[in-house]
């Protein structure tokens, strides 16, 4: 593929050769020659006059540039695609493995794919396009749409609803027991958790994250959201719509999370807690109660700017201390002087 072709592809211009041949995607630093890169930033430019690469994608035209430039509304986005283009996911062949377990009420579409020693049990329905691979688990009566992906040693419980186009990745658990406890007669009573897990379009999950059933009703993971990694979510959960949440998040029972919201990782979210639509929460902050749309940090968190004046007062706490005690010498020694 050259210049031209690809910039046609994401609706580019072309600055410089289009002729230029491009057999590869590599980031600014790692690129050779051959390779198409991006820029996103004005701090990566630095980078730009040692460059092997044969091609850069930017938002805006560079100057005395000697590669060629392929000017789009959004480099990141063209990279990816640059990476889709190149680096295609290979496609599993259509069938179910004799090496699988599929119980005879299960139906799976015939374009599905079932790889060896997954276990789909009674009830549950698979549709077109769909990759089940090693050791999943699919519980009864559960509904995966078209065009998924759940890869090895997922375990997706009894009776969970998932839509198009999810991605779910190893080790995650979807629909395990919320914790529900009661105290009688000093002992910890367990609540049955009968509820369920929608998790609508376009979905992806991380690996190794938690999402708990509902104790009645569902927990919730709205169409678009992203969820990393090691990510704890409990019974009752609703996320909103296209919200991102990162790595080792916590979030507790009946927390709902509005839309284009984005929750740093290792935050802690308290159970009942209300986040409104695109608010922005930063990394290992605490929050609680109804969360207005904002920016917030800390534990427990503060709108982020006065979080930042905070910081900037603590790092000073040790000299404003010695200060305050040499003040707290100088009145005594002044009240003592007053009272001879």
């Amino acid at each position: 593929m050259n210049v031209k072709e690809f910039a046609e592809l994401m609706h580019g211009e072309v600055i410089g050769d289009p002729q230029r041949n491009i057999r590869g995607v590599a980031g600014i630093r790692e690129a050779r020659e051959g390779d198409i890169t991006f820029i996103s930033s004005p701090q990566y430019l630095r980078y730009l006059i040692g460059t092997k690469a044969s091609c850069v994608i930017v938002k805006e035209p560079l100057p005395d540039l000697a590669i060629p430039q392929i000017k789009v509304q959004n480099p990141q986005f063209a990279f990816a695609k640059a990476l889709e283009h190149f680096y295609p996911r290979s496609a599993p062949p259509p069938g179910i493995s004799k090496h699988a377990a599929v119980a005879d009420s299960a139906s799976v579409a015939e374009n599905a794919a079932v790889y060896p020693f997954a276990y789909i049990a009674e009830g549950v329905v698979i549709g077109n396009d769909t990759v089940i691979m090693p050791g999943a688990f699919i519980g009864e009566r559960t509904k995966i749409g078209k065009e998924c992906l759940i890869f090895p040693n997922v375990t997706i419980r009894e009776g969970i609803s998932i839509g198009d186009r999810v991605i779910i990745h190893a080790g995650t658990v979807i629909g395990s027991d919320g914790f529900g406890y009661v105290l009688e007669k000093g002992e910890h009573y367990k609540i049955p958790q009968v509820g369920g897990v929608i998790i609508e379009d376009d979905v992806e999950i991380g690996s190794n994250v938690s999402i708990d059933r509902a104790t009645i009703g569902n927990t919730i993971i709205r169409r678009g959201a992203k969820i990393d990694n090691l990510t704890q979510i409990a019974h009752n959960v609703s996320i909103g719509e296209k919200s991102l949440i990162i790595s080792q998040v916590g979030i507790a029972g009946s927390t709902e999370i509005g839309a284009f919201t984005v929750i740093g990782g290792q935050a802690g979210i308290a159970d009942h807690t209300t986040i409104a639509s695109g608010t922005m929460v930063a990394a290992q902050s605490g929050m609680k109660g109804q969360i207005e749309k904002g920016i917030y940090a800390g534990s427990p968190a503060i709108p982020h700017a006065t979080w930042l004046r905070a910081q900037a007062l603590f790092a000073k706490l040790p000299e404003m201390s010695k200060k305050i005690r040499a003040l707290e010498e100088k009145i005594t020694r002044l009240e003592k002087g007053e009272r001879s």
